[in-house]
């Protein structure tokens, strides 16, 4: 009788380690449930991205207004009638900075 039961506890420990520790397991299929979630949440943020990309490319190819900051502020462009304010600093002196850089500027329209 005691050789059955041991017969029997190790015939169970057999089965249940695919169970627990094999391919399938619950143990690699937690692993790969967190890697999931992870997956999942890094997509988003990628998707979250590319939908703001997509909408400032709409904006840049249909309205003028982005077009226009742009141009404004990474080319220092400005548009007819207006006039070119620059603010510098009262510490600051024009002779030593590079010729292009500007401390802070600010555009004025005529009405």
């Amino acid at each position: 009788m005691r050789l059955i039961t041991i017969l029997l506890v190790a015939l169970l420990l057999l089965i249940q380690y695919p169970l627990w520790l094999g391919k399938g397991g619950w143990l690699r299929v937690n692993e790969l449930d967190k890697q999931v979630v992870a997956a999942q949440a890094k997509n988003d943020e990628l998707k979250a991205r590319n939908a703001k990309l997509d909408s400032e490319v709409q904006d840049l190819k249909t309205g003028t207004e982005a077009v226009e900051e742009r141009a404004r502020f990474e080319l220092g462009m400005i548009k007819k009638d207006e006039i070119f304010v620059q603010i510098l600093d009262a510490g600051s002196k024009l002779d030593a900075k590079p010729q292009g850089e500007v401390k802070a500027s600010a555009s004025v329209g005529r009405h």
